[in-house]
């Protein structure tokens, strides 16, 4: 057989589909705020949008890719999704500060998962999935601070 293992930890599997799951949501959510932004930040917003919708695909197909190897099964319908996500989706009403303080909210969140989600793989001794979380998780911290840092936190 072709993967890494024959049946993935299911555990690990929970975990890394509602990364997928999330992560879906996220890409959403973002591209609402990409479009729907408005106001004096409008130019700064819409590209930092654009970036993290980017980020958000690179990190959703590295999760399910990594699923895959691991001989798992990532979600892949918008019902799954749904059911799955951990993650609200956009009200649609936001103002430009709170899109930037829910994409704060849900990028804690994530963080949070990412730790459990690193702390299962380890347990199954998949020591490389908990590195690709550990770098997914780096760089939200990262996010995290700016953006706080816009909002003048």
């Amino acid at each position: 057989m072709s993967t890494l293992h024959s049946t993935t930890n299911p555990a690990v599997e929970q975990e890394l589909n509602r990364q997928v799951a999330n992560w879906t949501l996220l890409y959403t959510k973002l591209h609402n705020f990409h479009w729907y932004v408005k106001g004096n930040h409008f130019f700064t917003l819409h590209a930092k949008f654009e970036e993290l919708y980017d980020a958000a695909a690179g990190y959703l197909d590295e999760i399910a890719e990594r699923l895959l190897a691991i001989g798992g099964k990532p979600v892949a319908t918008m019902k799954e999704m749904l059911e799955t996500a951990t993650l609200k989706e956009a009200a649609g009403s936001e103002t430009a500060d709170q899109m930037v303080a829910a994409v704060i909210g849900d990028f804690e969140t994530l963080t949070s998962e990412l730790k459990q989600a690193m702390e299962k793989a380890e347990e199954a001794g998949d020591q490389a999935t908990s590195d690709l979380l550990l770098g997914i998780r780096r760089e939200l911290d990262k996010q995290i601070w700016m953006l706080n840092a816009y909002l003048g936190k």
